[in-house]
C-alpha cells in the first residue's frame, strides 16, 4: 500500500520526519493453537493506529517497538512491544507532533531538542517495509507449536497440503490469523452405498 502524501521534495510544513504506522487488527487470536479469538489487544483497540518505531533493540520474533495511545486512556502515548501479527494496514505517515516524537525516541529522547527524532526512518526504508508485510500471505501454524513457523508463509487460500522439512502436512483448519497444518491426514468421509 502506497503512501499518497506529498513527494520527498515537496516537505510539508512542520514535518518532523517519517514513521511506519499500521492499525490493530479487528481480530486478533489467543490461548492455545490461537483459538481464542478478541477484538483488538489487552492495551489498544481494534483500528487504534500505532506509530513502529524502528528497531533499537531486539524484542524477540515477529515483535516490534510500538507506540499509541492505551485502551484505559486515549489521551496519552504510550509504548509497547506488540506481534507484527495482530497489526495490518502498514504505511507510510509523518510525524508532526512534539509529544510523539519524545514518546518514539524513548529513553533516547534529547530535552534539548524536543522536535528532533533520534533514530529516523527513512521514507524508502518504511515504505518497503510497509510493502513487504501488506503481502496477503497467511502465517503457517503446525499442530502442537503454540506461534506461527518463522520463516515459512502460504498464500491465501492455502494449499490443502505442504511439503516441510521432508514431511507432507495437511490443512486442518483456516481461520482469520492464518492456516494451522497437522501431521494427521484429515478423516476419510464415509458415503454409504446405495
Amino acid at each position: 500500500m502506497t503512501d499518497t502524501g506529498p513527494a520527498e521534495e515537496e516537505t510539508p510544513d512542520g514535518l518532523l520526519g517519517w514513521c511506519l504506522v499500521a492499525n490493530v487488527a479487528r481480530e486478533t487470536s489467543r490461548g492455545e493453537g490461537g483459538l481464542e479469538i478478541q477484538h483488538g489487544t489487552k492495551h489498544f483497540r481494534a483500528g487504534t493506529l500505532l506509530w513502529l518505531a524502528p528497531a533499537r533493540w531486539d524484542p524477540g520474533s515477529c515483535r516490534r517497538h510500538a507506540v499509541g495511545r492505551h485502551r484505559g486512556n486515549s489521551r496519552r502515548y504510550v509504548n509497547m512491544v506488540v506481534c507484527v501479527g495482530d497489526l495490518e494496514n502498514f504505511r507510510v505517515k509523518g510525524v508532526y507532533s512534539a509529544a510523539l516524537v519524545r514518546s518514539l525516541n524513548g529513553y533516547d529522547h534529547d530535552p534539548a531538542a524536543p522536535r528532533t527524532l533520534q533514530d529516523p526512518w527513512t521514507r524508502e526504508r518504511a515504505q518497503s517495509l510497509a510493502d513487504s508485510w501488506n503481502r496477503h500471505r497467511e502465517p503457517l501454524f503446525i499442530e502442537g507449536r503454540p506461534y506461527a513457523h518463522p520463516r515459512i508463509s502460504v498464500p491465501n487460500p492455502p494449499p490443502a497440503e505442504i511439503q516441510l522439512d521432508g514431511e507432507t502436512l495437511h490443512l486442518a483448519r483456516y481461520g482469520t490469523r492464518g492456516a494451522h497444518y497437522s501431521r494427521t491426514p484429515p478423516p476419510v468421509e464415509w458415503i454409504p452405498e446405495p
